[in-house]
């Protein structure tokens, strides 16, 4: 009895995936034969489609179908003779080559030895039953279709991609117009002649162009668009009469072969003869840009920025656009600086920020620009907006009437300095009395009056270089730039300060508001020093949080005890600050001032408990801090002397007066301290037994200079000692921190050398090296005392010692056991959304100046299309 093959089961339940595995070797030996073939008749396909034949002499479109022709004729042949039809084998041994052990080669197999032998018998139908069942789950394999070995330049996707463009933009009825090249035969007998047309929009409207021979009736197109018509056959069967493009000059014969003209009016437009036809034409024409300001939305914030909303539209699209700021002069009330009459300067122009993505016919933009600076700040002007489209056609808005927003200066010296640098720049002839009023608000100064003593030599060395301008007649419009420019560095001195801790940054953020408050600001500028005195309280807080922090050696139940005051402390603090703004949204300006002064009055106790506190011991990190802060001082009061020894030099007649206006002057933070020295140094020598009462000044100053040098080395030799026992060491921020004292060690030699070499100037500059340097030293000290506190915090919490947490100073709680940092987010409230908003103007505002570098507007795109 003859055993049936165990494949024949098998093969009959495959019979499914072994024919789509035998098609598709059917389809890749025709892909691989026949390639050149269709990739060629693709690209004659698509030159036909797009009408190239009509672009060409008719011998080169002859050459061309020869040459396609016999290429077809050529790869079709080759094709046909490298196909082979696959065998149904072929596809078996295909199937079974990705299987594993090959089961359907192993099932047709027969057993060449051990017939006969159960037991090889037995094993020999166990490796049938395992190659069967391994056979079962055979699949179909997928062709491969890869082309890239004998299309390396990728031609079949090039004819391919013309192909699809022609069907996109071309026109399948453009291939009968082959048949008309023939000399004499064809559709030209058949049908006679014909006529191509087309009418092309100007480009910046992004319309599509239109196909004369599709159109039907009415057509609307905008004005300035171009009409093309091409007449073939017999010349003088067709003719074109049209009305819609205004000619007078060079119109031409009717019956051209070729008419070519812009569309400016409505009118007829048609092709007499014929198979003509004719249309109505539409002309749409191309509105001007509109542009107007929002009102509602402008503002200026603290620092003189002005955020200006406009919105503009057109109807393709706004191209550029300027704001341009004129001076109103008849609403100025000339007098005091503004009587005489200003000189000529051009007025202010500045380019509209555009929408770098979206669509430019209708957009809302805001106008981001500080002009605080400008002569014109805070005089009456007329704003006008004007924009363009690609046509050149200009909109304009309506001049809106306002005052140039600008920086407002609330410290009344800051004020009058700011107004004379205004009549300064308002008229050079202005200058006699800018020096007068200077002269005046300088003479014999009041306690207080100016911040520090560099202050007031700054202004009387402004007030000297000015009067010498004038005297000499040089006053330049280069020098009036010059002494504005320090008018306004001198008064952001006076108004800012320079405030050297939190405590009296928080007491200047009191004084600004009871002073808004008093004058009358507006809402904007008082929620803004809210704000800022908000700000400058949580910093003052932060400091003491982490001072009790560093004191933890103290004993615990002072630490308790010092904890509970301190929340008490900034519980009060915040329900007052809440009070007082409060008050003043409602308007009740006396009473929000009464407030205030409550709050200046509980400051001042806190500053009283923390300097109780501060008597009791510091850790060395702390005595580091107080001796680099105290070398500070002593260093910014010899930069002072030499500063007044500077203008002394150059203004001998003032020497005098400039020590009795000096005298009784403490100057705080050390300069009061040099400067008493210096004029010990200075009596010293004027009592010296044998010197004469008419001795020069200049052996005078020699003396002094000298001893000022010796102060230099002193002083340098001290920050020698503090380096030396500086903590910290091995941190990143400790290596720094000495670092930065290196730096200021050789500034001090620097200066010191030249203080002995009798450079006053040379030796300022290297002092204010000095002290940046020192200034860095004590950030990266407080920097590195900060990890070492973490450190000591992360340690105790390990060993257990959790005990009674306090907030951090953004008042969330800090983490638990293993688990680092809160879940809390951070900046909430309204101050974070004002900075966004303010960021996103910036970003505006700089997107909108084309003078910038490609580079930087690309990332400033990028920036606008995330946020």
């Amino acid at each position: 009895m003859a055993r049936q093959n165990p494949l024949t089961p098998v093969m009959s339940r495959l019979r499914r995936p072994l024919s789509l595995t035998w098609a598709g070797l059917i389809a890749e030996r025709l892909v691989r034969a026949f390639w050149p073939f269709w990739t060629v008749l693709a690209a004659t396909a698509a030159a036909l489609i797009l009408g190239l034949q009509d672009m060409m002499p008719i011998e080169v479109v002859w050459v061309g179908f020869v040459l396609a022709g016999l290429g077809l004729i050529g790869f079709a042949i080759h094709g046909a003779m490298r196909f082979r039809w696959p065998r149904r084998q072929e596809a078996v041994d295909r199937m079974d080559s990705v299987m594993p052990g090959r089961p359907l080669a192993a099932l047709g197999d027969t057993q060449a030895i051990g017939g006969g032998d159960p037991a090889s018998e037995a094993l020999w139908q166990a490796h049938l039953r395992r190659m069967a069942e391994r056979a079962s789950a055979a699949r179909a394999v997928e062709p491969d279709l890869a082309l890239a070995p004998r299309d390396p330049f990728g031609l079949r996707y090039v004819a391919l991609l013309g192909l699809v463009v022609a069907l996109l933009f071309g026109s399948v009825m453009r291939v009968g117009s082959v048949s008309q090249m023939g000399p004499g035969t064809g559709t030209d007998l058949a049908t006679g002649p014909a006529w191509e047309g087309w009418i092309e929009p100007p480009t910046y409207t992004g319309l599509p162009s239109l196909y004369l021979n599709d159109q039907k009736g009415e057509i609307r197109v905008p004005e300035g668009s171009r009409v093309t018509l091409r007449l073939y056959g017999e010349v003088g069967a067709l003719s074109v009469a049209e009305t819609v493009s205004g000619r007078t000059e060079d119109v031409g014969a009717a019956t051209d072969t070729e008419h070519s003209f812009e569309i400016v009016s409505d009118g007829t437009l048609s092709i007499d003869g014929p198979g003509g036809k004719s249309w109505k034409i539409v002309a749409i024409p191309d509105e001007k840009p509109q542009v107007s300001l929002v009102s509602d939305g402008a503002k200026t914030t603290f620092d003189g920025q002005m955020s200006q909303p406009f919105k503009a539209e057109d109807d393709y699209g706004v191209v550029r656009g300027t704001a341009t700021f004129r001076l109103d002069m008849d609403e100025i009330e000339r007098r005091y600086g503004l009587a005489v009459d200003p000189e000529p300067r051009e007025p202010i122009t500045i380019d509209l920020p555009m929408p770098i993505t979206g669509d430019r016919a209708e957009f809302t933009e805001t106008l981001i620009e500080n002009l605080s600076r400008h002569p014109w700040a805070h005089l009456p002007v007329t704003l006008e907006f004007e924009v363009s489209d690609a046509a050149e056609q200009t909109g304009q808005s309506a001049p809106e009437q306002m005052k140039l927003p600008a920086r407002r200066f609330f410290d009344p010296l800051a004020a009058s300095v700011i107004e004379m640098r205004r009549d300064l720049l308002w008229s050079r002839d202005n200058a006699p009395r800018v020096a007068q009023v200077l002269r005046a608000v300088s003479h014999a100064p009041e306690e207080g009056l100016f911040r520090s003593e560099t202050a007031y030599l700054r202004l009387r060395v402004i007030l000297r270089r000015l009067e010498t301008l004038t005297a000499h007649d040089s006053l330049t419009t280069e020098a009036q730039e010059e002494v504005a420019q320090a008018l306004w560095d001198l008064a952001l001195v006076l108004e800012d300060g320079d405030i050297g801790d939190a405590l009296e940054r928080m007491r200047e953020a009191q004084e600004r508001l009871s002073e808004a408050m008093r004058n009358g600001a507006s809402e904007e500028e008082i929620a803004r020093l809210m704000q800022e005195l908000r700000d400058a309280t949580q910093d003052y807080l932060r400091q003491k949080s982490q001072q009790a922090q560093r004191d933890g050696e103290q004993q615990q139940g002072d630490q308790q005890l010092s904890e509970n005051m301190m929340t008490l402390d900034q519980q009060d603090l915040q329900d007052m600050m809440d009070r007082i703004q409060e008050l003043m949204e409602q308007g009740r300006y006396a009473e929000a001032e009464q407030a205030l002064q409550e709050f200046q009055e509980m400051m001042e106790n806190l500053r009283m408990t923390e300097g109780q506190q501060g008597q009791q011991g510091q850790n060395p990190g702390q005595e580091a801090m107080e001796g680099l802060a105290e070398t500070l001082r002593d260093q910014q009061g010899l930069s002072d002397q030499a500063f007044r020894d500077l203008q002394e030099q150059f203004n001998p007649n003032s020497q005098q007066g400039q020590s009795q206006q000096n005298e009784g002057r403490d100057g705080s933070q050390g300069r009061g301290q040099s400067h008493q020295q210096g004029q010990g140094n200075q009596q010293g020598q004027g009592n010296q037994p044998g010197q004469q009462q008419g001795q020069s000044g200049e052996q005078g100053q020699q003396g002094q200079q000298g001893s000022l040098a010796d102060r230099q080395e002193a002083l340098r030799r001290e920050l020698e000692r503090q380096r030396g026992n500086l903590p910290g060491a091995g941190s990143e921020a400790g290596d720094a921190a000495r670092e930065s004292l290196d730096q200021a060690d050789r500034a001090m030699r620097g200066a010191e050398e030249a203080l002995r070499q009798d450079d006053l100037a040379e030796a300022i500059d290297r002092q204010s090296e000095a002290m940046e340097a020192l200034r860095e030293g004590m950030r990266n000290l407080g920097e590195a005392m900060a990890e070492n506190n973490q450190t000591q915090g992360a340690q105790g919490q390990a060993r257990g010692q959790f005990g009674d947490q306090q907030n951090d100073p953004l008042g969330r709680a800090p983490g638990q056991g293993a688990q680092v940092g809160t879940q809390d987010n951070l900046l909430q409230g309204e101050d974070v959304y004002r900075r966004a908003r303010e960021l996103l103007d910036e970003i505006r505002r700089r997107s909108g100046e084309g003078e910038r570098p490609d580079v930087e507007l690309e990332y400033l795109k990028r920036l606008l299309e995330r946020f």
